[in-house]
Parts: C-alpha cells; sequence; structure tokens
C-alpha cells in the first residue's frame, strides 16, 4: 500500500475565475476560504502541500509557498508544475474550489496508488482529474501535451497506467458531493444557502 510520505499535496489556485467574476479560491464556505477547506482535507492526510498559481500574494498568511505556474494557463498546467517541484514520487492534486472535498476519498485513492501513474476517480462515468493521485511518470507526456498546447488532462491518461476508482467503492452516501465545484455565483449561493448539502 502507497505510504501518504511519499505523496506531496497540491491545490491549484490559478484559475481566472472568469464565470464568477471574483476570486473563487477565498470565497467563503461556513466562515471558511474555500482554499483553506481544501487545505484541510490534504492537510488531514498528507505532511507537505503546495499551493501552485499565479500571484501568490492573494494567499500569504498560510505558512506554504506558492509556487508560480511554469506553463501559464491551464490545470494542466499547474498539474506539471506541482508534480515537477514536489519533492515526493507522487502528488495528490485538488482544485481549489471543492467545498466537500473529502478526505475518505483522498485517503482511499492514495491506498490504492501502489502500481499506477493516476489514479483517478469517477463521479459517475466521467473522470475527475482535479481531485487525483499522480506519479512523476506523467511528466514526460504532461509535457509534451503542453508544448503541443494541448490542456486536456483526460488527453494524458492513454499515455500513462491509470486506474479509474468507480464510484462503488466510496461507500458512504454523501461522498457523491465531494467532486462537486464551484464555478458560478448561482452555484456558490446554493451551496452557502443550504439547497446543496
Amino acid at each position: 500500500m502507497l505510504d501518504p510520505r511519499d505523496v506531496t499535496g497540491v491545490i491549484l489556485v490559478g484559475g481566472k475565475s472568469s464565470r464568477m467574476g471574483r476570486d473563487k479560491a477565498l470565497l467563503p464556505v461556513d466562515g471558511e476560504p474555500l482554499v483553506d477547506k481544501v487545505l484541510a482535507t490534504l492537510k488531514s492526510t498528507l505532511r507537505t502541500v503546495l499551493l501552485v498559481g499565479d500571484r501568490p500574494g492573494r494567499f500569504e498568511g498560510r505558512g506554504i509557498p506558492v509556487l508560480p505556474d511554469i506553463f501559464p494557463g491551464s490545470s494542466l498546467g499547474g498539474l506539471y508544475t506541482g508534480l515537477f517541484r514536489a519533492k515526493t514520487p507522487y502528488v495528490f492534486v485538488s482544485a481549489c474550489d471543492l467545498p466537500f472535498a473529502s478526505p475518505r476519498i483522498l485517503r482511499h485513492l492514495i491506498s490504492v496508488g501502489e502500481g499506477f501513474d493516476a489514479v483517478v476517480p469517477l463521479g459517475g462515468e466521467r473522470p475527475e482529474p482535479l481531485f487525483a493521485l499522480y506519479h512523476k511518470n506523467c511528466l514526460v507526456p504532461m509535457e509534451r501535451l503542453l508544448k503541443n498546447r494541448n490542456y486536456r488532462i483526460r488527453d494524458l491518461f492513454p499515455q500513462v497506467r491509470v486506474r479509474f476508482v468507480p464510484p462503488e467503492e466510496f461507500p458512504e452516501t454523501d461522498d457523491a458531493r465531494a467532486f462537486l465545484n464551484v464555478n458560478t455565483i448561482e452555484e456558490y449561493e446554493a451551496i452557502v444557502n443550504g439547497r446543496i448539502t
């Protein structure tokens, strides 16, 4: 079984939040910025967590490094930066806007990571590549995609050993919301007003 000490947490904070109109990483949910909720989830299992994204001044005071993107402008570029800079063979990446990120799912994905280059949960039938585990073996194909201006993380999967984890491996009833992210004001208001719980 994979040791969590071999995994660095990476939170992607470089998005432009264009649909939201303001920085969604800092939007409060239950009195806490979204990025801090995700940070607490990763720190519950992982010793080291990095933030990846430009404009690092937004995230001062958290006592963790904020790394600028090597390839700016995409989630794949942020993932590449975190994986490249991590001192461990694996990273666990998370988007910054997951109000219900699950420590239980995080631990399960790490526990089944041995022998794979990526462990990616399925939300229904769809891969959720921004709450997933990646090995440094992914760096070369990632760099190839980025240099070809292909920013689709899913195009990495045919090039590496990937284990997709279906929903039935997450037995708790509230796990379905773990991958819910916040893209619009309407989605944010639905969460803070309890219409999505």
